[in-house]
């Protein structure tokens, strides 16, 4: 399939509710580029065209005109097993996303089988000055090196950002709110030597409170780590804790 194709299917699938409610979670991208189409759908149209192998036109029709294009190149890239290729396609399509969605749904199943590949480009990535690309670089991080072989070196890299970027900073709160849920007793000295900036600090506690992987203990002496916009320490009451 052709481009015109492609979008014309799009328009078919459309669901305008659905258009409507994306636009209010997604403000950086205009209204009129939402076509509305359903991320399950989209799913399903990404694996139909990567097992015709029909994709390179439409991957190398740079940049799209509508967000749901974008969500498709996503899911189609995340569908490449060969780590060369996918990096390949990675790297081109980068600078063209605009928004949270398409940054987090961009997830190369070839990136798991080869972390040590991976590694070098997320060190180039995060030292990007475009915010979905940091965004990116940090996702990766907590998708593939909070597990075995976990480092704090990996930690390190993410704590070093240092950025006034809305969607930069909350993806670093979501990594170090992640990293406490794997890796608890080698991360919780980040919150208590104060080495994040302090909004990152306090949105990580937030995220570690709301999860089902902190246990209660922990949680008590998070709450305790929340620190002031004047850097001064200060607990945070919990009207609900029974320790109070």
């Amino acid at each position: 399939m052709n481009r015109d194709d492609i979008v014309a299917e799009l328009f078919r699938m459309r669901d305008r509710d659905y258009a409507l409610l994306q636009a209010k979670i997604i403000p950086t991208v205009p209204a009129d580029k939402i076509i509305g189409v359903r991320t399950p759908a989209l799913r399903t149209f990404a694996r139909d065209l990567y097992k015709g192998g029909d994709t390179d036109g439409f991957l190398s029709c740079l940049p799209h005109r509508y967000f749901d294009e974008d969500q498709l190149h996503a899911f189609i890239i995340s569908l490449e097993k060969d780590f060369d290729k996918c990096i390949s396609r990675v790297e081109a399509f980068l600078p063209y996303i605009d928004n949270w969605a398409t940054c987090d749904q961009l997830s190369p199943k070839a990136f798991k089988k080869a972390p040590e590949k991976l590694l070098p480009y997320i060190k180039a990535w995060i030292r990007s000055d475009s915010t979905y690309t940091v965004r990116f670089a940090v996702g990766m991080l907590m998708q593939h090196f909070l597990g075995e072989g976990f480092s704090t070196v990996y930690s390190d890299m993410a704590a070093a950002v240092r950025s006034e970027d809305y969607y930069v900073k909350m993806m670093i709160a979501w990594y170090f709110a992640t990293a406490l849920a794997k890796q608890y007793d080698r991360v919780i000295p980040y919150l208590e030597e104060k080495r994040l900036d302090i909004w990152v600090h306090n949105k990580t506690i937030q995220k570690s409170l709301e999860s089902y992987r902190i246990t209660d203990e922990q949680k008590s002496y998070l709450r305790t780590l929340k620190v002031s916009q004047s850097g001064k320490q200060q607990a945070i009451v919990d009207p609900d804790d029974p320790i109070r």
